[in-house]
């Protein structure tokens, strides 16, 4: 599937099916994701790679914080869902 740190993906199966999500790592089969509403950083979300389907590469300023290891906050992660959610339809990802 090809899916690396700082990349959104979405949930393609259980109770979050459907909800976008950033990739905060990856561990062999499983993804662990955080969107900074239900799931925070705190306590991500472990789930398998063949659950989710990949959206965007991550291109935005936060996920070079994710790839580089650097701290972020809940808040990061909800104002750059929503960009990429908000521009879903253009092919540049969203401003991100």
């Amino acid at each position: 599937m090809g899916v690396e740190k700082g990349d959104i993906v979405q949930s393609a199966n259980g109770r979050d099916k459907g909800r976008a999500l950033f990739v905060l790592d990856v561990d062999d089969q499983y993804l662990i994701l955080v969107d900074g509403k239900s799931r925070r950083v705190e306590h991500p979300k472990r789930k398998k790679t063949k659950h989710c389907v990949f959206l965007a590469a991550g291109t935005c300023r936060l996920a070079q914080k994710i790839k580089s290891e650097e701290r972020i906050a809940n808040s990061e992660i909800r104002r750059a869902l929503a960009a990429f959610a908000a521009g879903a339809g253009e092919t540049t990802g969203g401003g991100l």
